[in-house]
């Protein structure tokens, strides 16, 4: 009997013992899951691995890889189930065996689309606009309705912590200290004015809108608020040749502020990718009136009246060739061409007290400047594993710009009776050009599953030149022109880890950029001069996942902003008698530090996104005015501002019903500005909000109707109001969908549709106020139709602008609902 039960001891330790062995067993299984209509990736798409025949609870769970790849450890031994799935595809299963070899490589995987999905079932749920991340957050305008009626400035209205004021003024997270970037490489049209030539674009032009308010150490170090990356339309050069044919959508739109064109097209011919964009604009927002008071503690007065018309034509064309050398190389070229006109007419009236005797006199104002801009890039990409996780991607460009600005004052006013004021008529000319080459090497190995290393470099040459001619009377007045070529060379490197670890994730780099100025001048009072100087420039954030659809992220990051020609330049405008501005050519680079909490959360109905942020600068430059002892007013720039900024921004998308989607998008912030050299200080609260709604109304109407508020914001010397608008589009698609008619209107909420902007300004010795009427009401008619002989959708190269963590939805699924196996 003793020998029997050491028998069955022995048996159950040996049964435990191989029980716990397979149960330790870990099998890694990888592969590749592709859409089987476009041949491309399916990203994000949720795989799920079950103990066969025990389908209740998977075991393991992941998502694929922005490019449909997928590597996952899963532990245990015998037959399995593998299910992968996607909104709109129809379900995917295979049965593997797992333990007998590792690891496991499953190939390439087609998922395919389910055309019945929606027949006799009403589904509420809804295909993410926003990919929300801790440090980046991505706008789909491709899936908006809205996108194929409005222009990109609209849209930018709706995207989370950006806020566009009443006159069109852009800030990322509360500053308009940002960078334009298109598909992940700077942009210097955009950048110089942003506004103006997001009006001019159609939406229906651009993929996505990402705002990367922690930027990680690939990205240049400028731009104190961030990244605004505008990702354009184009087909995957990744695409295969089975794909042939192409896709394009023509575009036209008119109203009593605008009128446009575009068409854009894409497609694929065997291993050769390609999209061409061409769009024309001419905006004319109306008749601007500005009042101001300034009073000066002397006893002086100036009150001045002033109308302003202004018209902005504008025309772009791009184009962008991808070519698949072999399955592990890829290359790609994009060339865009810009021009922007404004031109401007204004009258104004001035009151002069105090100045010897009262008196008044009359201006005109002519003003045309015009700026054209060429960029272009190659860029090649090498994989060196089929999973596409190590690679080498090399880049160059190249971006010209050259401006020109005519400006003519003439007075009506006998120089005799002016009390000491010189009104005599003036003619301005300025000619600007930039020249910006730039290469960049960036290279990304795996260190192990889940944690990866990047590398890399990036030279900036920019040379820029500036001249400034003017007149009196028709007279070359040269004490007051100016003339100087400025070089700026920066050379850069970083390094950057990513890990992740179950429902935790880190990322940290390190970028050093050392940059060479030099600024020599050929005519004017400025005096040449070099420095050099470098900046180390860390950048950290950290994510854990807290449930199936919720994570919060821990961010910090330094941002430097070198001031710009126009900061710089010591060039004296004189257009203005009573008023003169000018640059300081000895401003240093702004250090901003910025701290953020974040946190996510996403279902199938709802998504949620808050971001408590604070930053500060110690040197902020700042725009300031002083009264000089000739009685003339000075406006120039200096280091001269302490900035504190503490906030919360909120985004809430909610999918009410299946024909009713709200949203809220807002910000609350204090701002903290101190400054010791002008003796002066100034704080407030700015609140800024937008709420609406999409609509799906009988015969498949489409509306959408936003109201958008904003109190005052602050400035070291004063502040500007606030604005109240009220906007709504209105849509309806026909042949299938590829006819759409609309129309978008917009309207302050002011007597007459305009919007009253009142400013104030205080400085040591004087107050002046403003109030600016913009007559914003509008509406636009647009009308657009999409062709094409094949299935295609576009999709952005991500080789720029990489995807910081994986993206935590799918399907309201997280990675971390994992299940035990079950023996």
């Amino acid at each position: 009997m003793k020998t029997m039960n050491q028998i069955r001891v022995f048996l159950v330790t040996v049964m435990l013992t191989v029980s716990a062995v397979v149960m330790a067993q870990k099998t890694t299984i990888t592969g590749v899951l592709m859409d089987k209509t476009l041949n491309e990736g399916e990203p994000f798409a949720t795989v799920r691995v079950f103990k066969q025949g025990k389908s209740d609870k998977p075991v393991a769970m992941f998502l694929t890889d922005e490019n449909g790849h997928f590597s996952q450890e899963v532990k245990g031994k015998g037959k399995f189930d593998i299910v992968f799935s996607s909104v709109g595809k129809n379900e995917l299963r295979q049965t593997l065996e797992l333990g007998n070899e590792n690891p496991v490589d499953l190939g390439t995987l087609y998922i395919e689309e389910n055309a019945t999905m929606l027949k006799g079932v009403e589904i509420v749920a809804q295909k993410p606009l926003v990919k929300m991340e801790v440090d980046k957050m991505s706008y789909n305008v491709a899936e908006d309705e809205d996108s194929k009626s409005n222009t990109v400035l609209d849209m930018l209205r709706k995207v989370p912590m950006v806020t566009v004021d009443g006159q069109d003024n852009i800030t990322v997270n509360g500053s308009t200290s940002f960078k334009v970037y298109v598909d992940g490489m700077p942009n210097v049209m955009f950048s110089s004015n942003p506004s103006m030539v997001f009006k001019s674009m159609p939406a229906t032009a651009v993929k996505s809108i990402e705002v990367v308010t922690n930027p990680g150490a690939k990205y240049d170090a400028e731009g104190a608020a961030g990244i605004l990356n505008i990702v354009m339309n184009k087909q995957n050069p990744q695409a295969a040749q089975s794909m042939n044919g192409y896709n394009g959508t023509v575009r036209a739109s008119a109203g009593n502020k605008q009128l446009g064109a575009s068409v854009f097209v894409n497609g694929q011919q065997g291993k050769l990718s390609y999209s061409a964009n061409v769009m024309t604009s001419y905006n004319k927002p109306g008749n601007t009136t500005t009042e101001m008071e300034q009073i000066q503690d002397n006893g002086n007065s100036q009150i001045l009246t002033s109308d302003n018309d202004v018209k902005t034509p504008f025309t772009m064309g791009s184009l962008s060739l991808g070519y698949q050398l072999d399955s592990m190389s890829v290359i790609n070229a994009t060339a865009q061409f810009n021009s922007m006109s404004m031109k401007s007419t204004g009258t104004t009236n001035t009151t002069l007290g105090g100045y010897g005797n009262a008196f008044s006199y009359g201006s005109t104002t002519d003003m045309k400047n015009s700026r054209t801009s060429f960029n272009g890039s190659i860029d090649y990409q090498r994989f060196f594993n089929k999973e596409h996780t190590q690679s080498l991607a090399l880049t160059y460009q190249l971006n010209y710009s050259p401006a020109t600005t005519k400006m003519t004052n003439n007075f009506n006013l006998n120089p005799d009776l002016n009390g000491g004021i010189d009104l005599t008529n003036r003619y301005s000319e300025n000619k600007d050009k930039t020249t910006n080459h730039i290469f960049q090497l960036d290279y990304t190995m795996p260190l192990a599953t889940g944690h990866t290393l990047s590398l890399g470099s990036k030279l900036q040459l920019h040379d820029a030149t500036s001249d400034s001619k003017y007149y009196l009377l028709d007279v070359y007045d040269t004490n007051s022109s100016s003339e100087y070529e400025y070089k700026n060379s920066i050379l850069a490197g970083y390094g950057e880890y990513a890990g992740n670890w179950n429902k935790f994730g880190l990322k940290a780099g390190l970028r050093y950029e050392y940059t060479w100025q030099d600024v020599e001048y050929h005519l004017g009072n400025g005096q040449d001069f070099k420095t050099n100087y470098g900046n180390l420039v860390p950048t950290a954030s950290m994510q854990y996942t807290l449930s199936q659809g919720s994570n919060l992220g821990l961010t910090y990051n330094m941002r430097i902003s070198r001031p710009g020609i126009s900061y710089l330049n010591p060039y004296v405008d004189r257009t203005n008698p009573i008023a003169l501005s000018y640059g300081n050519p000895n401003l240093e680079v702004e250090k901003s530090h910025n701290i953020s909490l974040v946190y996510n959360m996403f279902t199938s109905k709802l998504m949620v996104n808050l971001n408590l942020h604070h930053n500060f600068t110690d040197n902020a430059i700042s725009q300031y005015s002083f009264y000089d002892d000739k009685n003339i007013l000075n406006t120039t720039y200096g280091n001269v501002v302490k900035r504190h900024q503490t906030g919360i921004n909120g985004y809430v998308n909610y999918l009410l019903t299946k024909d009713t989607r709200i949203f809220f998008n807002g910000g609350l912030n204090y701002t903290d500005l101190r400054s010791t050299a002008l003796d002066q200080k100034n704080s407030g609260w700015t609140a800024n909000i937008m709420a609406g709604l999409q609509q799906t109304l009988p015969w498949d109407l489409k509306l959408s109707a936003f109201a958008i508020t904003s109190t005052k914001s602050y400035t070291l010397q004063g502040w500007s109001g606030g604005f109240n608008i009220l906007t709504a589009t209105l849509s309806k698609s026909l042949l299938n969908d590829k006819l759409t008619l609309g129309i978008q209107g917009i309207v302050g909420l002011n007597k007459g549709g305009t919007l009253n902007i009142e400013t104030e300004s205080r400085g040591k010795d004087f107050t002046s106020h403003n109030n600016i009427k913009v007559p914003i009401y509008g509406a636009t008619f647009t009308v657009s139709y999409t062709f094409g002989n094949t299935k295609m959708r576009t999709q952005q190269r991500t080789t720029r602008v990489e995807n910081d963590f994986i993206e935590q939805q799918s399907q309201g699924e997280m990675l971390n609902s994992v299940g035990n196996i079950e023996q």
